[in-house]
């Protein structure tokens, strides 16, 4: 095999799609994958190439990837005829999705599997969002209090007011009182109606990582109380057995915090090996997976049956059950918004994501609007790819579009891809 072929096969993959076969170069590919909704994402390395389906319906991603690997190995006639090995990745904790597509008020919805519950980076407008899914919420991150990323405050508050319900609010600097003028801009002179209390738990964090944190509660008209300080470890706001959510403070002409969530780790059960062993597929599962998160020993006893009350049950040591399982690393998930591209900013960003599996990242303006992009503290389809590129994320998701880009999202996705799919670029620049 020549080394020109060598290098043509590291930019080729072979890939299987509702029954179709194609190859494509790096170029071919943009064009064919965007009238098939699918985006070609560059892989960890140059011998690998990866592609994900993605729905059409607002800019939502499936877990299915098919990788194809070794492709170094190849010339074009065996890319196009040999049979490929195709890694199907494990079904993924974390499923994002963009409330309002690319160019609409950002909000990135992130539902758990198996859980009904749910996080939201950024309080754009969440008229979108059923009552249901915005009753699954938990913790809300917003990165700054500027109307398009906090304007949804209002639907949140008026969808929860009359449930018992906590939720937990993180913002920069100066947070707490956005919210405090929120809530104090409403009279609440009949809340002794009102059987359930709605709380909302406040944590700001500034640049040196420092907290503060207050609650507010329905029952008490929202009168601000137990205000505390405290400091954020290696910028953790939120940290539980199987996720963790970490912030980076960057600059937006005001402070901008960007997030990353992030599993413990992935476990996959195996139902042919349940099968095996005559075990049910069941809520006793959590509890598995728990255990294993949290290093029990293997002789931890584990309930097993279809229901917890169900009379059937019995119990197995986690030692014995260790074979039906799959331990993988976790999945991460960054997202990026309104910063400037200055060196502060692009080092906080990379270390933020870094390998991250998935990073939604702004991409306000086009290439050619550079002047204007530093002018108003964001970024460009050309600084989101790079800056993918260099934290060295599997998948890209840009977002944030400027309206004056209407009609022009594909030229939008086209420059940023060919900047996060470059690795004649990667290579000058190492």
């Amino acid at each position: 095999m020549t080394d020109g072929s060598r290098r043509v096969a590291q930019d080729w993959a072979a890939v299987c799609w509702q029954g179709r076969r194609k190859a494509f170069t790096s170029r071919a590919a943009q064009r064919w994958c965007s009238s098939l909704k699918i985006q070609a994402f560059r892989a960890r390395s140059p011998g690998e190439a990866m592609v994900l389906v993605q729905s059409p319906r607002l800019g939502a991603i499936t877990p299915m990837e098919a990788v194809c690997r070794r492709l170094a190995q190849h010339d074009l006639a065996q890319c196009l005829s040999a049979r490929m090995d195709y890694t199907f990745s494990m079904r993924p904790l974390l499923h994002p999705t963009l409330v309002n597509g690319r160019s609409g008020d950002p909000a990135l919805y992130v539902e758990t599997l198996f859980e009904k519950r749910a996080i939201l980076f950024d309080l754009g407008d969440i008229s979108n969002l059923s009552p249901r899914k915005i009753q699954r919420l938990e913790h809300v991150f917003v990165s700054h209090a500027h109307i398009d990323h906090f304007i949804g405050f209002d639907r949140l508050l008026r969808v929860l007011v009359g449930r018992e319900k906590t939720i937990n609010l993180y913002g920069p600097t100066g947070f707490i009182d956005h919210v405090r003028h929120k809530l104090h801009a409403y009279r609440w002179n009949l809340i002794d109606r009102y059987v359930s209390d709605l709380v909302f738990v406040v944590t700001e964090i500034d640049a040196s990582l420092a907290t503060r944190t207050a609650r507010y509660r329905l029952k008490n008209a929202f009168s601000i109380e137990a205000v505390c300080n405290g400091r954020s470890t290696e910028g953790v706001l939120y940290s539980e057995p199987t996720l963790r959510v970490s912030t980076a403070v960057l600059e937006h002409r005001t402070p901008c915090l960007g997030f990353a969530i992030e599993e413990a780790a992935h476990i996959n059960v195996w139902k042919n090996r349940l099968a095996e062993l005559g075990l049910p597929v069941g809520p006793w599962l959590r509890e598995l997976k728990r255990a294993v998160i949290d290093n029990k020993p293997s002789d931890h006893l584990i309930r097993i049956g279809f229901r917890p009350t169900s009379p059937d049950i019995r119990e197995l040591p986690l030692g014995t059950l260790r074979s039906v399982l799959t331990v993988a690393p976790g999945q991460k998930v960054a997202y990026v918004t309104d910063a400037a591209d200055t060196p502060a900013n692009r080092a906080a960003i990379i270390r933020l994501a870094q390998n991250a599996d998935l990073l939604f990242i702004e991409a306000a303006f086009a290439q050619a609007d550079t002047a204007l992009a530093a002018e108003r503290a964001h970024l460009t389809t050309a600084a989101a790819g790079s800056l993918a590129r260099e934290a060295g994320a599997r998948r890209i998701e840009p977002f944030h579009f400027s309206p004056r880009y209407s009609g022009h999202e594909a030229r939008m996705m086209d420059e940023v891809m060919t900047v996060f799919t470059d690795r004649e670029a990667e290579r000058a620049g190492s």
